[in-house]
C-alpha cells in the first residue's frame, strides 16, 4: 500500500465507498467504525445480501463513481473492470480506486480479504475468517456426490469457486454439459445429494418453475437448501454458509 494510503489509514480519516455488490461484503464485514460512506444499492436489498441490515447503516450508490463523490471517498472499491476512464477521474480526484478481479479460488478470495483488511488498517478482522477457512479444510472429509442447483436447472462446474465451497462441505460437484442439470440426468442418474439455491424463490417465474418439476420434488430426502445470495459472489458469507452444509451432511 502507498505511504499516503498507510498514514491516511492510521489517521482514522479514510473514507471509502464500495459499487459493487462482492466489494460491499469486504468492506461491510472489514472496515472499522465510520470508515464506510456508502455501498452499492444492491446491498441494501434483502434479496441480494444477507449482510442488508449492516448495509441499510450508510448510503447507498447505483454502482458508479459518480454516484458517490458526494459522499468525499478516499478510497473506492470495486470488482470486475471499472473501466479506463473511471480510473482516471479517481486519479484525477485524488481517491484510490482498488479494481479486484473476480476470485477463481477460495485463496483468491482469502487474498483479496487480507488486502482490503490492509488498505482499511484493519489487519486483524480478517484473522477470524482465515482460520475459519483453515479450520474447514482441515475437516474435509470424502466427499460425496452432489450438484449445486438453481433456476432454469444451472449448476457449477467442478472447476469453479462455488465447487470449491462445496468440496469443504464435504460434497463433490459432479460435471454437467453447459453447467446445467437437465431432468433426464434427474430421471436416469440423480446425484447423491442436490444443493439447492433458494435465490428469489418468493420471485415465480420460468427458472423457478423448473424447480417444482416433480423429479426435482422426488429428491427432497436428498436436497438441501442453500442461501443463493452468499453464492453470487462466493466470498467471506460462504464461511457460515459452508460450515452449515458441512453439519447437514454429517
Amino acid at each position: 500500500m502507498p505511504a499516503s494510503a498507510l498514514a491516511v489509514a492510521a489517521s482514522g480519516a479514510l473514507r471509502v465507498a464500495s459499487l459493487n455488490l462482492c466489494t460491499d461484503e469486504y468492506l461491510l464485514l472489514l472496515a472499522g467504525p465510520g470508515q464506510i460512506v456508502s455501498v452499492s444499492h444492491l446491498a441494501q436489498d434483502p434479496n441480494e445480501s444477507v449482510l442488508w441490515r449492516s448495509a441499510r447503516q450508510v448510503p447507498a450508490n447505483s454502482g458508479s463513481l459518480e454516484s458517490v463523490l458526494q459522499f468525499r471517498p478516499s478510497v473506492v472499491l470495486t470488482m470486475g473492470g471499472a473501466g479506463r476512464d473511471t480510473a482516471t477521474i479517481a486519479r484525477r480526484l485524488g481517491i484510490r480506486l482498488l479494481d479486484l478481479p473476480f476470485p477463481a479460488s477460495i485463496a483468491d478470495v482469502e487474498r483479496q480479504a487480507t488486502e482490503v483488511a490492509a488498505l482499511l488498517g484493519q489487519p486483524a478482522r480478517v484473522r477470524p475468517f482465515r482460520s475459519r477457512i483453515a479450520s474447514l479444510r482441515r475437516a474435509v472429509v470424502p466427499a460425496r456426490d452432489a450438484a449445486f442447483l438453481s433456476g432454469g436447472g444451472l449448476s457449477l462446474s467442478p472447476g469453479s469457486l462455488g465447487a470449491e465451497w462445496m468440496r469443504l462441505a464435504g460434497f463433490r460437484q459432479r460435471s454437467f454439459p453447459s453447467g446445467r442439470l437437465s431432468l433426464e440426468t434427474l430421471a436416469t442418474a440423480p446425484p447423491k445429494w442436490l444443493i439447492r439455491s433458494d435465490y428469489r424463490r418468493g420471485q415465480f417465474d420460468r427458472g423457478q418453475a423448473w424447480l417444482r418439476h416433480s423429479l426435482v420434488r422426488r429428491l427432497r430426502s436428498r436436497t438441501i437448501l442453500t442461501d443463493g445470495r452468499r453464492w453470487t459472489c462466493g466470498g467471506l458469507p460462504m464461511i457460515e454458509e459452508i460450515e452449515r452444509l458441512g453439519r447437514l451432511r454429517s
